[in-house]
């Protein structure tokens, strides 16, 4: 027993360092590369993670990370031209708005024209001019 016990300590030593990502063929940048673009992503910038995504995408296709990257470049992708269809929309609005209020003031108007118009015609009846 006494044996089997730097055995496992030494197993679990070299099972810690195998988390570590030293080995030449993982392409740490790779990796580096995504760490980066979600970073931005969590920051709110998307279009550079959008491009960040779309440069990893270009450099390593073939990563296993990929997937994810595609997915997380699309969903980021579609989250920007929602905020520009927002945009468009507010202003398309803000026009609608100044439009319906320049249609109160003109019905506004008509109104009191009507008005006159029929306390003119309430007039003449009165005075028996009316024909």
């Amino acid at each position: 027993m006494t044996r089997m016990a730097p055995a496992v300590l030494l197993a679990l030593a070299l099972s810690g360092c195998a988390s570590w990502n030293v080995w030449p063929f993982s392409r740490p940048s790779a990796a580096g590369h995504v760490r980066g673009a979600d970073r931005l992503a969590v920051e709110g910038d998307y279009p550079a993670a959008v491009a960040a995504y779309d440069e990893f995408l270009v450099k390593y296709a073939d990563d296993p990370a990929a997937p994810r990257v595609r997915m997380s470049r699309d969903t980021l992708a579609k989250i920007l031209a929602n905020r520009e269809e927002l945009a468009r929309l507010r202003q398309d609005l803000a026009r609608l708005r100044e439009d319906l209020a320049k249609r109160e003031g003109d019905l506004a108007r008509v109104r009191q024209d009507l008005e006159r118009l029929k306390q003119i015609d309430l007039r003449l009846e009165r005075r028996g001019k009316k024909p």
